[in-house]
């Protein structure tokens, strides 16, 4: 199956992009992904967690870097996962590319998704991976969102230092009694990435899947 994603991101693509690039800090604003291992500059390993309802699905997978071009802020992913409870696997190509937006850079992400074994018996109702994407989408382009104001102020220069006071002789040195200076302020950490999101409820992906049916019933009307 074919879907596409897209979402926008308030930075420029020459900001967005070596963010989007970096897997360490990506990784956990996706809902229910988890990063494992980065076994090189294009290839690394991970764990996605799902809930369908019931049924809590957890893929372990491998994730190579095909393409990059930095210059055209494009690249192609492949990805291929397996059930850790043997239910089945998954395998993607997902490419996605940055364009300039009114509001800094729009993200888009093609998708080619192949299901096998037990685990593509729940992806066959009302598209219900595609709706299922889109939430994780929307909610991973919201934690992106939330980094974005400590990137910035870390990018921003320090204050310039003041110039050093000239010496002064004892009789003009403050009194003992004299109320300290106040220490400089020292610059700002950028936080570490944030934890790992939770994976999306099937619950919720039910009632989403469902209201999307029902849009389309009378909109074909």
């Amino acid at each position: 199956m074919k879907f596409t994603n897209r979402f926008n991101v308030s930075l420029p693509p020459d900001k967005a992009w070596p963010l989007l690039m970096d897997i360490e800090r990506i990784v956990p604003c996706m809902p229910g992904a988890e990063l494992v291992e980065i076994v090189d500059d294009k290839t690394f390993k991970g764990k996605v967690s799902v809930k369908l309802g019931p049924v809590a699905l957890v893929f372990v997978c491998t994730a190579v870097f095909e393409e990059i071009d930095n210059t055209a802020h494009r690249a192609r992913l492949k990805a291929q996962g397996a059930d850790a409870k043997g239910r089945g696997n998954a395998n993607a190509l997902i490419a996605f590319r940055l364009e300039p937006a009114p509001e800094g850079s729009l993200v888009t992400i093609d998708t080619d998704l192949n299901l096998f074994g037990a685990v593509a018996q729940y992806g066959r109702g009302a598209g219900m991976v595609e709706t299922l994407a889109s939430q994780i989408i929307a909610q991973f382009s919201r934690n992106l969102e939330a980094q974005i104001p400590d990137l910035v102020a870390a990018e921003e220069p320090a204050p310039a230092a003041a110039p050093a006071a000239a010496p002064v002789n004892a009789a003009d040195a403050a009194p003992a009694n004299a109320t300290p200076a106040t220490p400089a302020a020292q610059p700002r950490r950028v936080p570490p990435p944030a934890q790992p999101a939770k994976p999306i409820s099937g619950f919720s992906l039910l009632l989403s899947t469902l209201w999307a049916t029902i849009r389309g019933w009378f909109g074909a009307r």
